[in-house]
């Protein structure tokens, strides 16, 4: 493929991946340095399951983010394939973000990220994230004990909020400046490069990991069974167009189906009416969402059926 080349010739253009444990903000910080929400985010930890790709483009370079799921101890074939997912990346990319949770003490997870990336001869810049959670006296202090964790003065330290944007310009310079001299790798008005069925699907899930229970967000997955655009007729004759979605919500156990479901329906009216909120800003136009829910047992360790919706192995 080829783009419009930029007009500067100091213009640089390449791949940065954002790796860390579950729940540390990666996301949060995906969508803040894009202005727009490309990435789907919730208090649940293994929010991510895919390897988003968002599109960054200023007027000295284009940062193609990779989002990753996070580097956790799985319990499951679907978590072993995540963690594949993450590692992997590491070795595609020009630069990498160690995204860590900056209001904690470094802990076992963080040192183990560590040393795998003390193994790649990649540039490395370590993120402090939820840096507005840290009191000022003890920041100095906290900055020191990740420090001394990394144990590598070549790999840069940036503090900042991925809620506030606190910090987030100061990294986007230095992450420009990481990477290798190029043109644009994506036309300059893309932000995400996620097929639409994935994107709708994650919306959907999202709706899933935002309002049901602690036992549901993770036994759940979402295949988009159809997408149509289907004429609507208004009134004074004039034809527009709705865009119908037809979904099928996993589960694996009778009991979250009924969770998922709700007294009456309503859980599942409340996330089709989140997720068709969600939809139409996407899509620009009407949006007319069709949920089901179906049953199938123990699917995050059957191979078949991670295949089936997307989640590859090695």
């Amino acid at each position: 493929m080829s783009f419009l080349q930029p007009i500067r010739e100091d213009y640089r253009s390449g791949f940065v991946a954002l790796i860390g444990r579950p729940n540390v903000g990666k996301s949060t910080l995906v969508n803040k340095f894009i202005g727009e929400k490309v990435a789907i985010t919730s208090p649940v930890a293994q929010t991510t399951r895919n390897r988003l790709r968002a599109i960054l483009t200023t007027p000295k370079a284009q940062i193609v983010f990779v989002d990753t799921p996070g580097i956790h101890k799985p319990h499951h074939l679907l978590g072993e394939r995540l963690v594949e997912s993450s590692k992997k990346v590491i070795g595609e990319v020009d630069t990498i973000l160690l995204v860590l949770e900056g209001c904690e003490e470094p802990g076992r997870g963080d040192a183990f990220i560590v040393n795998l990336l003390k193994a790649q001869p990649i540039p490395v810049a370590i993120v402090l994230n939820k840096w507005d959670l840290v009191q000022q006296l003890d920041q100095a202090q906290r900055v020191e004990e990740y420090r001394s964790l990394v144990g590598n003065d070549d790999w840069s330290i940036f503090c900042c909020s991925a809620l506030s944007g606190d910090g987030c310009d100061e990294l986007i310079k230095k992450i420009s400046s990481f990477l290798p001299l190029g043109p644009y790798l994506y036309p300059p008005n893309v932000i995400s490069d996620q097929p639409e069925e994935i994107v709708l699907s994650e919306l959907i899930r999202e709706q899933v990991l935002l309002h049901t229970r602690e036992e549901i967000p993770h036994s759940v997955a979402v295949k988009i069974d159809r997408v149509e655009e289907v004429p609507l007729k208004k009134r004074k004759g004039d034809l527009s167009i709705r865009t119908a979605v037809l979904a099928t919500v996993l589960v694996e156990r009778k009991s979250q189906k009924g969770i998922l479901i709700g007294k009456g329906g309503s859980m599942l009216r409340t996330i089709g009416q989140g997720a068709r909120l969600q939809m139409q800003k996407l899509i620009a136009g009407p949006v007319y969402l069709e949920l089901f829910v179906k049953i199938v047992p123990d699917w995050r360790s059957k191979p078949g059926r991670l295949a089936e919706l997307g989640y590859e192995g090695k």
